[in-house]
């Protein structure tokens, strides 16, 4: 497999703004379907058509849980994980309990993730448990999260949602998303078994390398059709 394709595979192309349509949808899991992304990254309901619109190709179906802010009750998140895979999803990225992470409630935040992977795995799916580090930024937060996914068998650990804004004293918002220290912190604490998921802000060719540079065995992007321009120029098809 070439340097272009290897990198296709790193990507779950993201369609997840609040704002897409069912044509955008569409649109969106065309452009997955045209450079064999390795899946792409939809909202509950959208599962279905995804689902259909990919059907025959080799790109995946992932669905996102608790989406964005991770509020959502157990039950409520292990309910919408056991649908989404009723309904074709192969991939879960779930959204922890942020307020419970911050408070230290690790006892409830084990129960979350152990929950919605053990109903992934139940019904076939990998689990990516979102840490969203732009709220949960204490290094020794982020260790234990991972020291809980490598526990419960999460399959993955992802940085952000890629829409964990955070408002500053002056009422604007701010966000940075997946960062190559962070990357690198949840690479060395997690187990073996255990992969990394880039997210938020990786928007060119050179962030997806450095952030495969890091570690990380996938991405979430929505810049997808610049990114693999980019690589079909520099590496070829």
């Amino acid at each position: 497999m070439n340097k272009t394709k290897v990198l296709a595979k790193m990507i779950d192309h993201s369609i997840l703004h609040p704002t897409m349509t069912d044509e955008d949808l569409k649109r969106e899991c065309e452009v997955a379907k045209k450079y064999d992304v390795a899946s792409v990254c939809v909202k509950p309901y959208a599962v279905k058509q995804a689902v259909e619109i990919l059907k025959g190709t080799d790109v995946l179906v992932g669905c996102v849980i608790g989406f964005p802010s991770g509020n959502s009750a157990i039950e409520v998140k292990v309910f919408e994980t056991e649908n989404a895979c009723k309904n074709g999803a192969v991939e879960i990225d779930m959204v922890i309990n942020i307020g419970k992470t911050l408070q230290g409630d690790w006892d409830y935040i084990e129960k979350e993730i152990g929950g919605v992977t053990n109903a992934s795995h139940k019904n076939g799916a990998i689990v990516k448990v979102i840490f969203e580090t732009d709220y949960v930024s204490n290094k020794e937060d982020i260790i234990k999260l991972c020291g809980i996914c490598t526990k419960v068998g999460a399959n993955y650990v992802k940085t952000s949602s890629g829409f964990g804004f955070v408002k500053g004293e002056d009422g604007k918002y701010s966000y940075t998303g997946a960062t190559i220290s962070n990357l690198e912190l949840m690479k060395k604490s997690v187990g073996p078994d255990v992969k990394v998921k880039a997210a938020g802000g990786v928007r060119s060719l050179d962030g997806l390398i450095a952030v495969q540079e890091a570690g990380c065995t996938r991405c979430g992007a929505t810049a997808t059709i610049s990114m693999m321009e980019d690589a079909i120029k520099r590496f070829g098809k």
